[in-house]
């Protein structure tokens, strides 16, 4: 692979591509990262308290005295004596570079005393530019931002806005923050990023308003997702004008997506709900929501009706709509439907297709090909910078295939922890319809017999077993 370095300020919460208008017939693509870091100053902040994390300014102050001293002595020293003393000035210089290289190392700056201190900025990247910053906009005092998306109004022509949700003034123990925030920003030229207007969330008072926590663009508007509670933005000229919302969600939602007239709304308890919007009657309608619940951490839209999700125990769950659940779904809104909402089946429920237990926690995962010309994988990477995929099966031969060598390597394949494979993968959930790709790849390690012996199991050569395997890993990368 090949992979670019960014120095950031804070740490990365979320990113997001944006196509940004150059001429009227030529495009950029800019990638836009939101940061933030907790018990931590912004950028202002310290300034004023004199911290320099890189100390480029000293290092620069003393290289220029040193300079200037040395000019000073060699001014007055004689020929021979001078090229001792430039020697000497040399391997000085090597020193305070010594020193100026370990200076430039980030450190930690002051930590606050009080809570609810937050430092936070934007940051605009260039990928086509070995990923070089174009602009940084830094938030305001105790403010952080936590989410971003791509967004593009009708009323707006279609073109791209940086949508950033903040939040002010966070405590997360106790949970509670001040006032959130939904802020628009327009890229021009594909370089800096101009402040359109920020749009303050109103709580009044009610517990299912929280913070600003995902984000995403829904049919030429903005679907934010506030808490407990889904809303629906327009673009105004001052602000954003709410158009619709759905409240009283089971947890606060952290994710979104959207395909059509549907949001996939992720929480952070009750796993995952289906959404239909009605613009006849400009409302939201809950289609159908999972049975089981799970502490969702990221999501991936696979088609309109399968969506994948990863929780925070390292599980990965492929969940379908059933079919015809969309047309039966009563909306338990409306007054009418009083009585049958009461009803244990009034909801439809999301069959589960797959489940498989990763072992780490799944943070982002998304359906790509790494090949060009390759069938689309389902790409993740965990908590510890682990980055695997699910490679979907496109014939009833692989399957069997990979399940017969799957279920030989349990009894032949060495467990260094005396425990077995189907039972760690069946962690939290029984797995399903996953096929353990670390365990049949084990299978080169195996002795020769024992390789020879499964080989025969299956019909086949030990070489034809190692080409299936080459060649399915190669179809990936």
């Amino acid at each position: 692979f090949n992979s670019n370095r960014v120095n950031l300020r804070y740490t990365p919460r979320q990113m997001c591509l944006l196509s940004a208008r150059i001429t009227e017939s030529s495009r950029k693509i800019v990638l836009a990262i939101v940061e933030s870091d907790t018990n931590d100053y912004g950028m202002e902040d310290k300034k004023a308290m004199g911290f320099d994390g890189t100390g480029k300014s000293k290092s620069g102050s003393k290289k220029k005295e040193s300079k200037g001293d040395d000019e000073a002595m060699d001014m007055d020293m004689e020929d021979s004596d001078e090229e001792e003393k430039k020697d000497g000035a040399d391997d000085e210089e090597d020193d305070e570079d010594d020193d100026d290289n370990t200076r430039q190392t980030p450190i930690r700056g002051p930590i606050p005393s009080e809570k609810g201190r937050w430092g936070s900025c934007v940051r605009l990247v260039d990928p086509a530019d070995a990923c070089s910053t174009l602009d940084c906009v830094e938030m305001n005092r105790n403010e952080a931002a936590l989410c971003c998306a791509s967004v593009r109004f009708h009323s707006r022509g279609g073109e791209s806005l940086l949508a950033v949700g903040t939040v002010t003034g966070m405590t997360m123990h106790p949970l509670g923050h001040r006032e959130s925030h939904v802020v628009l920003y327009r890229v021009v030229n594909g370089e800096r990023l101009q402040l359109l207007h920020r749009t303050k969330v109103d709580n009044d008072g009610d517990k299912d308003i929280g913070p600003v926590l995902s984000l995403v663009h829904f049919q030429g508007r903005l679907l934010v997702g506030i808490g407990r509670t889904v809303r629906l933005y327009e673009m105004g000229k001052r602000q954003l004008l709410k158009k619709c919302e759905l409240r009283g969600l089971p947890a606060m939602v952290k994710t979104l997506q959207a395909a059509g007239d549907r949001a996939y709304v992720g929480d952070m308890m009750h796993s995952i709900q289906f959404l239909r919007y009605d613009s006849t009657g400009n409302r939201l309608v809950l289609v159908a929501k999972d049975r089981n619940p799970r502490p969702v951490t990221c999501t991936e839209l696979l088609d309109i009706n399968t969506v994948a999700v990863g929780d925070k125990f390292g599980n990965v769950s492929i969940l379908r709509l059933p079919r015809g659940a969309d047309v039966g779904a009563i909306d338990v809104t409306g007054t009418r439907a009083l009585w049958d909402s009461s009803r244990e089946d009034a909801t439809p429920k999301l069959e589960t297709l797959c489940t498989y237990h990763v072992g780490e926690v799944v943070t982002s995962m998304t359906r790509a090909s790494l090949v060009a010309g390759g069938a689309e994988s389902l790409i993740y990477v965990t908590v510890t910078g682990r980055v695997g995929a699910f490679v979907p099966f496109t014939s009833r031969e692989d399957v069997e295939f990979y399940t017969s060598l799957e279920g030989y390597l349990r009894a032949e394949a060495p467990r260094p922890t005396g425990r077995d494979p189907q039972a760690y993968r069946s962690y939290y959930a029984p797995m399903k319809h996953v096929v353990d790709g670390d365990l049949c790849d084990a299978y080169g390690q195996l002795p020769y017999d024992a390789r020879q012996k499964i080989a025969e199991r299956l019909d086949r050569s030990v070489g034809e077993v190692m080409k299936k395997l080459e060649d399915t890993k190669n179809a990936l990368l």
